[in-house]
């Protein structure tokens, strides 16, 4: 698995999310015993000020984030966009038939080259998808360029706990437990593989944050959840 280039990984990863999208959502909830509903919930929240407004939700795979984006506000609008075009196919199928439907609207596109206006929308959420840009900073500037003054944008990220008997214990499930179990499932251990490694070579929090002001975001904040397993990113432009 070399990724020298930002096309590799770009491609690398498609295909990855490619071959596990028909088990994706199964495995999510298994692998985090549910809680990756929590965390989704925790971060949407933080949107209740703009109940009316478009939000864009990034990187957005199967659909999770927009549901519960459109659940929480009767009367928002979600564009959903993913560059992989089977993980966005296996979410539509699995949408509930409720009015839902009609205000989450799935995209195919590049999260590195936004495909919508500058100053559109009120919030941008990304979940478990930076670590998948293969240009970050690039990708912070088009989020911030496409958010409105005000916007607020909401990362949630796997994170590395630092706590000294959760971080030995989350090690081991990561690398060894997590691989083994998803591959068997999926079919595609090397995915699992993959978002190990991911975890291992993202960005220190205050890294981050740094990028998030780079691209010029005014306020910038983080909120650990769950032991620091990951973590909430808010940038106000």
């Amino acid at each position: 698995m070399t990724m020298d280039r930002p096309e590799d990984k770009k491609k690398f990863v498609r295909d990855k999310f490619a071959s596990i999208s028909s088990r994706y959502d199964l495995l999510n909830s298994l692998l985090s015993f549910q809680i990756d509903r929590y965390w989704r919930w925790r971060t949407t929240r933080l949107l209740s000020r703009f109940p009316e407004g478009p939000v864009l939700d990034l990187c957005a795979g199967t659909l999770p984030l927009a549901l519960e984006l459109t659940r929480q506000a009767k009367n928002r609008h979600v564009l959903a966009v993913d560059f992989c075009e089977d993980m966005l196919r296996s979410g539509v199928k699995t949408l509930p038939r409720d009015d839902r439907r009609q205000r989450i609207f799935p995209v195919c596109g590049d999260g590195e080259e936004i495909p919508a206006p500058a100053n559109t929308f009120w919030g941008c959420t990304v979940a478990f998808g930076v670590r998948n840009l293969s240009r970050t900073q690039q990708g912070l500037n088009e989020m911030h360029r496409v958010l409105r003054p005000g916007g607020r944008l909401l990362i949630l990220e796997f994170s590395r706990p630092r706590n000294p008997i959760i971080k030995p214990l989350y090690n081991f499930y990561l690398n060894k437990v997590l691989p083994r179990v998803a591959g068997a499932v999926s079919g595609d251990q090397e995915a699992y593989e993959y978002l190990a490694s991911s975890i291992a070579a993202f960005y220190e929090p205050e890294e981050l944050l740094a990028m998030l002001r780079a691209a010029g975001f005014e306020t910038t904040e983080r909120k650990p959840l769950t032991f620091g397993i990951v973590t909430i990113y808010m940038g106000i432009k």
